[in-house]
């Protein structure tokens, strides 16, 4: 698996992360932020072991680095765009044609920029450099979520991100023992939403851990 090459990005100083602007946390600690309602105002793009794999998260992902960079020209997006959908970079390992790409980008650069790409929804915000590894950050999102014994339909979805984020298979029993709830709690929250998402990411494990073993 290639490493993210994000050089090109910094030396043309191109925002791919942003914290909440308006949304107000509900608790700040030394570690980050928790927002007990959550916010669809957190972006943070290529923080992850996880790369682009679909049409759809190619498109998700440059509409957003286009919402947080207004400023680009149509010229600066087409070249951004082709240098994130290179497989060599390893930002993505989704194959498009240049034609199909040159039409992507020019559908997202006529959208209304003012307004946000969907987003989900998030609970915690952790710090860069804290040092926390993702076992850590997965206990104090239980900690914090699981304390009413009542894991939300958000709060299960936020432990289902970081522990694929760590490469794991996402699991009910997984779920329950970082939640600190019973797995009846978890079955009975688990909505569909959730459920496919689940089998999404578990997927998209899958297809990394496949592309590890090619020569």
């Amino acid at each position: 698996m290639l490493e993210k090459k994000l050089e090109y990005l910094h030396k043309r100083r191109i925002i791919y992360k942003r914290n909440p602007i308006n949304d107000i946390p509900s608790e700040t600690f030394e570690w980050g932020w928790f927002y007990e309602e959550g916010t669809h105002e957190y972006f943070a793009l290529f923080h992850s072991k996880s790369i682009i794999t679909s049409y759809k998260s190619l498109f998700w992902h440059l509409s957003v680095l286009y919402y947080l960079n207004p400023e680009l020209t149509k010229e600066q997006f087409f070249k951004l765009s082709f240098y994130i959908t290179d497989v060599g970079n390893g930002i993505t390992n989704y194959f498009i044609s240049d034609s199909s790409l040159v039409s992507l980008a020019e559908k997202i650069l006529t959208r209304d920029n003012t307004k946000a790409p969907n987003n989900k929804l998030r609970k915690f915000i952790f710090k860069d450099g804290t040092g926390l590894t993702v076992t850590d950050k997965l206990k104090i999102v239980g900690s914090l979520i699981g304390r009413n014994k009542n894991a939300t339909e958000s709060g299960i979805y936020e432990a289902m991100l970081y522990i694929h984020s760590d490469d794991m298979k996402i699991t009910i029993n997984k779920l329950a023992e970082f939640l600190n709830v019973s797995k009846r709690t978890i079955y009975r929250n688990m909505t569909e939403v959730l459920k496919n998402e689940k089998h999404l990411l578990n997927n998209e494990l899958d297809e990394k851990l496949q592309l590890k073993k090619l020569p």
